[in-house]
């Protein structure tokens, strides 16, 4: 099998790669959409893909990305989270389905993550409630939408690029959601070209007046996840993306 990739783990929850197989091909089923990993098989301790060769990234592949980012996000979704949980990482991922985005936010993204940084010891108190406050001041901004069709892990690691393309990969965290969450994560790490996807994006599918200042209301979720899995510096940068978040941003 040298077109395949295996990844496998015997240690992992029983639904892991079942969850990251449902996600890719949810995402897959846009027409004209974001191309994502074509899974093959899926069991209990692995899953099979295709393989794909990496390539450097170039400005029309990005273009490319943004754009068919866009109509995938735009194809939507049924609910706000989705009808079984997933994974970020090795976390569990709770979907709720959840009554709006707000709720979905907080009581899926936000709230379980803070509540096991602080249990672990990686933030405290006085942490937690500041990002509370953060996430109280940032609610009521949300441009109203309904749920979009969202990868809910997109971080530059999970962006492959080919010959032929970006391609998406690790989707156990797809769900309806904010599709500005998913532009913040990309942000996060540092994609290759990303302002030449997001102008793409913006030009298919144009973006709610102050997204650019959103970002960091969004970026509390991933960062609280590497807080609970790894500490160190996201400890800090959670710190400052709540410290940024004001009303009316």
């Amino acid at each position: 099998m040298d077109d395949a990739f295996v990844k496998r783990d015997s240690a992992a929850p029983p639904d892991f790669f079942a969850a990251e197989a449902r996600g890719l091909r949810w995402l897959a089923e846009v027409r004209d959409g974001v191309a994502v990993v074509g899974v093959r098989r899926v069991g209990r301790d692995h899953i099979v893909l295709d393989r794909l060769a990496a390539s450097t990234p170039d400005l029309e592949h990005a273009d490319d990305l943004g754009r068919r980012l866009a109509r995938t996000h735009a194809a939507g979704a049924p609910a706000w989270g989705a009808d079984q949980d997933g994974y970020i990482g090795p976390l569990r991922l709770p979907n709720g389905p959840f009554d709006s985005c707000a709720d979905l936010w907080w009581r899926g993204r936000v709230e379980p993550y803070l509540v096991a940084a602080v249990d672990a010891g990686r933030l405290g108190r006085s942490d937690a409630a500041a990002v509370e406050a953060a996430v109280a001041r940032g609610l009521g901004d949300i441009p109203e939408q309904e749920p979009c069709r969202i990868h809910g892990d997109l971080w530059a690691g999970n962006v492959v690029w080919t010959e032929h393309g970006a391609v998406l990969v690790d989707a156990g965290a797809a769900h309806g959601g904010h599709r500005e969450a998913d532009l913040a994560m990309l942000a996060l790490f540092g994609l290759p070209h990303l302002d030449r996807v997001l102008r793409a994006y913006d030009d298919t599918w144009p973006l709610a007046e102050g997204w650019q200042l959103r970002v960091p209301f969004w970026q509390l979720h991933p960062l609280l996840v590497h807080v609970v899995l790894f500490g160190g510096g996201y400890v800090a940068r959670t710190r400052q993306a709540a410290a940024e978040i004001q009303p009316g941003r």
